[in-house]
């Protein structure tokens, strides 16, 4: 650690070899990869912990059983992906599927398990074999307890509470990273021959979202702004069941067990959008016709429709979805044991990220990024639920691998790089904080992330897209006139959200464009007004790019393999 004068002794250059942004499962893996040969720091907004990967419920994929294989994961991957998804990326993630549990399992995690003792499995939607293993309802709480206390065995060094606010480049490699101590309000330089870009996903850019408040995807906006594209924007991932009032996730694990959709005539309708899957088909499709029952009135309240898991019975509530039960009483005041579940579609996941390669390089030698914020792409234009636990285990490891590799070659960076941009970012901070009027942060952000909700939906049509367009670029000037009022500069959460919201506006733009530009319906992104996949223009990625004139949208081939692209159907 290298310290300036006492004068100017906020003023930190903190050096390690690889500096990872994020403590959720995918930054943890990768540290942990990294811990036995190279000093490695982990920097996050919020204590491990408090990571959006322990808010996942269901389950975390892998072909176990002698009469399921990686084949056949891998060919449901795709196809849930609408045939989007990368497909060698596709095979290193159902390859290394089994070994990612199973490590997990040794680790300590506590999967649910069958009467003769393995591990316990469920079905999930768009699998054809019921693959998904669980512990409980809260699978991603188990993971990550038990990644974390693998980390803390290695004695990585965490920097909590720490927010990102630069990524640093010099002579077209990244050189570190610079971020505000939130306990003090200063903001520090660290200098990192790699950095790993592990945030997360960006699903509070949508008002009614399941994530976590953090979720507002730093680090794909600090890439884009960095120069490196972001990928696949424009699918976003609107889980079928949230529920109602609060969009708290209800997960995809209650229609595994066998829980039922009722409309407001009391009748299963799944049986028209997806006859063979029924409750079980993608979420895609699922999502799409909970919104269709709704618009053509066949939802309560004009709202919502209902999950019924009241024919489960109290025990196998009790034992396989606990925590969904205490969510339904503690914040709709209903017991599913014996009440149906109000629920309606939410903003869930961002199959879009960072554009990367499989081992998680971008186009910033140096730079690598890993998780839901990386588009490698294993999603495509839809994910699977049980997948995206399984990414970040499986390419936290594929991508530790590949960081120790560059590591072998790369340059020590350059301190002064660091510090003058960590000069820069003081002299931004000091103008946001002194404006005593303006624009009012929560009215801003209010009004961008509505405006995704309403145009940028479950169902998009152009006029719907470019009125989005057109809020986001108001808020984009609003911005530029913020005022935070009186505050300390100590736990300065008004600066945070304020840094948080110029992020999230990077971001809403390169979906709203991106959904603009691609003319056709495949997987979540669903063009009324383009009703029909177009794989002749369209089975590609697209690449939003940051430039003067703001977001701009290129394309690229999709990875094809041993899948042909064929009618996705269920």
């Amino acid at each position: 650690m290298y310290i300036y004068s006492e004068e100017e002794k906020n003023r930190v250059i903190y050096d390690h070899d690889a500096l990872i942004i994020g403590a959720g499962l995918s930054g943890l893996r990768v540290a942990i990869e990294l811990a036995q040969k190279h000093d490695v720091a982990i920097l996050t907004k919020v204590q491990a912990l408090r990571s959006h990967s322990v808010a996942a419920q269901g389950g975390i994929n892998a072909a176990l059983r002698e009469d399921d294989s990686w084949e056949m994961h891998a060919f449901d991957t795709v196809k849930g992906s609408d045939y989007l998804a990368d497909q060698d990326a596709v095979e290193i993630l159902t390859q290394e599927a089994p070994r990612a549990v199973i490590e997990n399992e040794l680790w300590g995690t506590a999967f649910s398990r069958t009467p003769t003792g393995n591990i316990a499995q469920r079905p999930f939607g768009g699998a054809g074999y019921p693959r998904t293993c669980y512990a409980a309802d809260r699978t991603g709480h188990n993971l990550l307890h038990t990644t974390f206390e693998q980390a803390m065995r290695l004695g990585i060094k965490f920097y909590d509470e720490f927010f990102a606010t630069s990524l640093v480049r010099d002579d077209n490699r990244i050189v570190g990273v610079t971020a505000l101590e939130i306990s003090s309000g200063a903001v520090h330089g660290f200098t990192a021959k790699a950095v790993v870009v592990a945030t997360g996903g960006f699903g509070r850019v949508y008002a009614r979202s399941t994530n976590a408040l953090i979720n507002t995807g730093d680090g794909c906006a600090l890439a884009l702004r960095v120069g490196v594209p972001l990928k696949d924007m424009e699918f976003v991932q609107f889980h079928p069941t949230t529920l109602y009032g609060s969009s708290i996730l209800i997960t995809e694990g209650a229609r595994g067990e066998g829980g039922h959709l009722l409309n407001a005539k009391g009748k299963r309708f799944m049986g028209k959008y997806a006859p063979d899957k029924m409750e079980l088909a993608p979420r895609d499709i699922v999502a799409r016709a909970i919104r269709t029952e709704v618009l053509e009135g066949r939802g309560f309240e004009g709202r919502y429709v209902h999950l019924d898991l009241t024919h489960l019975g109290k025990d196998r509530i009790m034992e396989r979805l606990p925590g969904i039960r205490e969510i339904c009483v503690h914040f709709a005041g209903i017991d599913p044991i014996d009440e149906p579940i109000p629920v309606l579609p939410g903003q869930h996941y961002s199959m879009g990220g960072i554009d990367c390669d499989k081992y998680g390089n971008t186009t910033l030698p140096g730079l690598f990024a890993v998780g839901e914020a990386a588009c490698m792409s294993v999603h495509g234009a839809n994910r699977l639920g049980g997948n995206s636990l399984l990414e970040t285990l499986v390419f936290g490891r594929v991508v530790g691998q590949k960081v120790i590799e560059y590591l072998g070659s790369a340059k020590s960076p350059s301190k002064q790089v660091v510090d003058d941009e960590a000069y820069r970012i003081r002299e931004k901070l000091q103008t946001m904080t002194i404006k005593e009027q303006g624009e009012s942060l929560h009215e801003l952000r209010t009004k961008l992330t509505e405006a995704m909700d309403d145009y940028v939906g479950v169902f998009r049509n152009a006029n719907d897209i470019k009125k989005a367009l057109k809020v986001i670029r108001e808020v984009r000037i609003g911005f530029e006139n913020l005022a935070l009022g009186e505050m300390d500069q100590r736990f300065n959460y008004s600066l945070i959200r304020a840094l948080e919201l110029e992020n999230m506006i990077d971001l809403a733009e390169s979906i709203a464009q991106g959904a603009l530009m691609r003319k056709e319906s495949r997987g979540a992104h669903w063009r009324v007004d383009y009703p029909n996949r177009n794989d002749e223009k369209f089975l590609k990625h697209s690449l939003a790019t940051l430039t003067p004139e703001g977001i701009k949208i290129s394309y690229k081939d999709v990875n094809l393999g041993r899948f042909e692209v064929k009618e996705r159907m269920y």
